[in-house]
């Protein structure tokens, strides 16, 4: 009995050594899940109200249709706040035979057939496996139906320009001076949208990853909301990124005769597999948000094939809920160069303006 007891005690102290306070078993679990980890907060919150981390890097997130497909059961469960099946979570790697076929299939996507919801996530998207989209948020009706034009204004900024990683730079990026980032592409495609296509912009420059990355959309958001309140006129935000992939990965293209970073759009869906919907980051404008990114990559297919890579769905908000037409663009990654990330902002520009002109 006494064996018995000592055992027991031995096994409960080794317990409480890897997985209370910051033991060897809670980094593991921080380390190799981090999209099931939850940021420290005030012991007293509620579950639900707890700051979750956001950060939209993709590496090694990606499902492919397939799996999505399999995962249909271990969704239902999902939306009900239970743990999926972590087995049907396989990593797909951007470089596989497979995401090769699906960039050249998504690229010749210039006509709208009948989509079902099959169809639109085969062929348009990427979902991360943090997450689930459900078939009454991507059908034809709801991506299409949202009129994405704007009356252009005489008093204001029309497009508000921000950037929640001020520091992402490009594979010959010198410094984290701003022609070196993400926020010289910002600066270019003010210049575009103002003065090729007439809208006013304001170009917003504020640093919010500065010293504590995993943190930075908490930081920006309360600037950001008053930004919007203090310019009622704001019809369109536009947070610019600079993705994270493989160093094997390069993300390029030809645009007129340019080597040009391709693009992704990107959309939170305030939810995560494991949870469900998480109640602390509402999201009123979500369908609004998912029918501009698919009807920006509508145009970007019609008019600059292989420009895109697939819309990306992953859970969280990332600030999108400031603004219906509220867009998140990952450009290139940090295997780009700047040369081809700038290049990228003339075809930006030109679906933008695709999108959103009245006179079509």
């Amino acid at each position: 009995m006494k064996k018995k007891l000592a055992a027991a005690i031995a096994i409960m102290y080794v317990i409480c050594l890897l997985f209370c306070g910051d033991g060897i078993g809670k980094r593991f679990w921080e380390a190799y899940f981090p999209d099931l980890t939850y940021s420290k907060s005030d012991d007293n919150a509620s579950d639900d109200n707890k700051e979750i981390i956001e950060d939209e890097t993709t590496t090694g997130s990606i499902l492919t249709y397939d799996e999505l497909a399999a995962m249909e059961n271990e969704n239902a469960t999902a939306k009900n706040g239970q743990q999926m099946d972590q087995d049907q979570l396989a990593i797909v790697s951007e470089n596989s035979a497979d995401f090769e076929a699906a960039q050249k299939e998504n690229a010749a996507q210039t006509t709208l057939p009948d989509m079902d919801f099959d169809y639109i996530v085969k062929n348009f998207y990427q979902v991360d496996k943090t997450t689930y989209i459900g078939e009454d948020e991507l059908n034809t009706e709801n991506l299409l139906g949202q009129d994405m034009t704007i009356e252009k204004s005489t008093d204001g900024p029309d497009i508000l320009i921000y950037h929640t990683h001020s520091q992402e730079g490009y594979a010959d990026s010198v410094s984290t001076e701003e022609s070196e980032t993400v926020v010289g592409l910002g600066d270019r495609l003010e210049e575009l949208l103002t003065q090729q296509y007439g809208y006013r912009v304001l170009h917003h420059k504020g640093q919010y990853d500065v010293g504590d990355r995993d943190h930075a959309y908490s930081h920006a958001l309360p600037e950001i909301s008053q930004i919007i309140k203090d310019n009622p006129s704001i019809k369109v935000v536009i947070d610019l990124h600079r993705d994270g992939v493989a160093e094997t990965t390069k993300l390029a293209t030809t645009v007129d005769g340019k080597p040009t970073a391709q693009i992704m759009f990107f959309n939170g869906l305030c939810r995560t597999s494991a949870r469900g919907a998480i109640d602390s980051l509402p999201n009123q404008y979500l369908e609004q948000n998912l029918a501009f990114s698919f009807q920006m990559q509508l145009a970007a297919n019609q008019y600059y094939p292989g420009l895109t890579r697939r819309i990306y769905l992953k859970g969280y908000r990332y600030n999108m809920h400031l603004c219906p037409q509220s867009l998140l663009v990952e450009v290139g990654a940090q295997t780009n160069t700047k040369e081809e990330a700038y290049n990228a902002m003339e075809p930006l520009a030109d679906i933008l303006d695709k999108v959103l002109k009245k006179d079509k």
